[in-house]
């Protein structure tokens, strides 16, 4: 019988992890892959606080090996289910059964993906997900933006403070994404939209140097050289299982304010699963430690 479940153990859940432990509870993070959660595939960090300089790797590693010196386990088994009956949670996994008195949902979301040719290969290589993590790497340089949404938007904004040229590339001849930000986008000179066009192939052998799009409209391709490439088209939670506890907006996430409660009482939620408004690594993390310390009272009341 665990005080605190942990599913997953991304920044936000292992986060949520140390606190538990710390705070004298007995606790153990869930995670059907390896630690870290994303943040694994960035290269550097620079914009976490009190660190300078860090790998996602690095990083992760030292969330676990906290988490796990302070007496917390981390399970590597796939969470399927959570059910709760008599102010007990159980939890399935691919390995068995397990129980706890509170639980912590901190799943994550995964970046939607453009679905060609050696993305995975050239992700740290010159495509990112995260503007405000990795622009400032292109400093001077040429990049381009994928996507119509306001991320894509404020993203390609961000990126024209750094870079010497922005291209944004969207499938279509019309954004989703707010007009007053669209139309401040458009005042910017280092600026150029390719509009009603696709990515079809990514240019470069061990980094990216370029891309090759093709417009919908005439089938012309054209090459672009760019170092960068940000991938905008938003991200996709993995709820579906925990929809009977907890309510879930129309994307999938999971319904949360800055308490990081649930619907369900002893059921809390933290990072990119939740409804919110940054997804930053700094956020993860203390959504991590909110929803650690609120499971904490609701466990001491029992």
């Amino acid at each position: 019988m665990y005080d605190i479940a942990i599913v997953g153990a991304g920044p936000a859940g292992l986060s949520a992890a140390i606190y538990g432990q710390r705070a004298g509870k007995k606790t153990a993070a869930f995670e059907g892959y390896t630690y870290g959660g994303q943040i694994v595939n960035t290269p550097e960090i620079e914009n976490y606080p009190g660190i300078k300089n860090i790998s996602g790797f690095d990083y992760a590693t030292g969330l676990y090996e906290q988490a796990t010196g302070l007496g917390a386990e981390v399970i590597f088994e796939q969470v399927l289910e959570v059910t709760n009956e008599n102010k007990i949670f159980k939890i399935t996994t691919s390995g068995g059964t397990y129980e706890a008195k509170s639980v912590i949902l901190a799943t994550g979301a995964k970046n939607r993906h453009l679905g060609i040719e050696r993305e995975d290969a050239l992700t740290g290589r010159g495509i990112s997900y995260c503007a405000t993590c990795d622009g400032a790497f292109y400093k001077g340089k040429a990049v381009a933006v994928n996507g119509g949404g306001n991320t894509a938007i404020e993203d390609a904004m961000f990126l024209t403070n750094y870079c010497s040229r922005v291209y944004v590339i969207h499938r279509r001849d019309e954004f989703r994404g707010e007009k007053e930000g669209l139309a401040a986008l458009k005042k910017k000179e280092n600026v150029e939209f390719v509009l009603n066009s696709t990515v079809t192939e990514l240019l470069g052998e061990d980094r990216l140097s370029g891309v090759r799009v093709k417009n919908k409209l005439t089938g012309e391709e054209r090459d672009i050289a760019v170092e960068g490439l940000f991938i905008a088209i938003g991200q996709e939670p993995d709820n579906k299982a925990f929809s009977e506890l907890a309510e879930l907006d129309k994307a999938g996430y999971i319904i949360s304010g800055e308490d990081c409660m649930t619907r369900t009482p002893g059921l809390f939620t933290a990072g990119d699963c939740r409804t919110k408004q940054v997804r930053q690594l700094v956020t993860a993390a203390s959504d991590g430690a909110v929803a650690a310390l609120a499971a904490c009272g609701y466990v001491d009341k029992l």
